[in-house]
């Protein structure tokens, strides 16, 4: 739940008093050059949309006012994460069409996971952009960019080789190897089984990164999967398994249970990687507070889609947001958007919209909800934990 002002105040106080730089550091905000970003649809800027096909309409309409490879009306966290730094959006990885990499690349996919799936995007919606896979993609990215660099070869559209050390690298993955795990059918202790071995995937890949240079680190946890429309549609949930809000409580609680594992790892992590500065964000409870306290913040119908069609939730899975059907030979729009999604939190029941996005990135980056309770802009900052 979001702290109290007494909380934010004790907060305050930690960062101004026991969390100081260590010897030698700069106490001064971070100056990124570039952002680096893994992850699935919640910071997929256009990865999954070049390699099969735009995010339709209506997506990007409230931004972009046009499609965006985004699945929003409008920016996600990653995208307010680097406007606050006076960075372009990250260009995706995978898109050739206009892409400019001097401040960085966008590694996620929408349907990325950890793990990767015994199945295809047309099965079971996994993307092939596994993690693994996208740190392969970043070592041929870093390694190719520095040789056409060196060559005078779109220099201008290309990170400097020292912007790899410099830079903020984000996680924001997870969330769909739990849902892979719902799809098989199988029973919550027996997604909670393999967490384990997805957590050392996880714990592999940032250790990946930091073997190549990467230094500073911006991981969030996994969401609560339970208050979803995506979720509660799809997957059958009895009224004594919802909590008083209306969100799935045995799909938060396996949320719960992988976050907490995760911060047991980037814990350790911080052990064997000396060099590094990982902080790990709670964005589960802000997502929730969000959801739970919609009204209070000036948000509505937190559990329902904005764009969609039919339902309880406004969620179809044959039919998402941007659906057609074909009536007397000409195609209709059906899954279209609400009214106003500034008022929304649920875009198409299962990513956030825009005012939900920054509402979230609004929480965050004040290190309210941060382990160490650092700043986004103090990221970089090697401090005594």
């Amino acid at each position: 739940m979001e702290p109290h002002s007494s909380q934010r105040i004790i907060i305050s106080l930690i960062l101004s008093m026991t969390l100081l730089p260590t010897p030698g550091s700069s106490s001064g905000p971070c100056t990124f050059p570039a952002i680096f970003n893994f992850g699935d649809s919640n910071s997929d800027t256009g990865g999954l949309s070049a390699a099969f096909g735009q995010a339709p309409a209506p997506n990007g309409e409230t931004f972009f006012h046009t499609q965006a490879g985004r699945y929003s009306d409008g920016r996600l966290i990653i995208d307010f994460i680097a406007e606050s730094f006076g960075l372009p959006h990250l260009s995706a990885y995978l898109d050739s069409v206009g892409s400019n990499f001097s401040h960085g690349a966008n590694f996620a996919t929408a349907g990325s996971t950890i793990r990767r799936q015994n199945t295809t995007i047309f099965q079971g919606g996994a993307s092939p952009i596994s993690l693994d896979v996208q740190l392969v993609q970043f070592s041929d990215f870093r390694r190719r960019s520095q040789i056409l660099n060196k060559q005078g070869i779109f220099d201008k559209l290309l990170p400097k080789e020292d912007y790899f050390s410099k830079a903020l690298y984000t996680f924001d993955i997870g969330q769909n190897d739990l849902t892979a795990g719902y799809k098989l059918n199988l029973t919550m202790e027996q997604v909670k089984a393999y967490v384990p071995d997805v957590l050392h995937q996880y714990s592999d890949a940032v250790k990946r990164v930091y073997d190549l240079g990467g230094r500073t680190f911006w991981i969030h946890n996994t969401a609560p999967a339970g208050c979803l429309p995506y979720v509660l549609d799809r997957f059958l949930t009895s009224a004594a398994q919802l909590d008083r809000y209306g969100c799935g409580s045995p799909f938060n609680d396996v949320a719960r249970y992988f976050n907490k594992r995760l911060k047991d790892v980037v814990i350790q992590l911080r052990k064997q990687l000396p060099l590094a500065n990982i902080t790990y964000v709670d964005v589960y409870s802000v997502k929730y507070t969000l959801i739970t306290q919609a009204k209070k913040l000036g948000f509505m119908l937190p559990l329902r889609a904005c764009c969609g069609h039919g339902g309880k939730y406004n969620f179809n899975n044959a039919l998402r947001c941007g659906g057609k059907i074909t009536v007397n030979g000409k195609e209709v729009l059906i899954a279209n958007s609400c009214r106003n999604p500034s008022v929304r939190v649920n875009w198409d029941g299962i990513h956030f919209t825009e005012a939900a996005n920054k509402w979230i990135f609004e929480q965050i980056a004040n290190g309210s909800f941060s382990n160490p309770p650092i700043p986004l802009e103090m990221a970089c900052q090697r401090m005594d934990q």
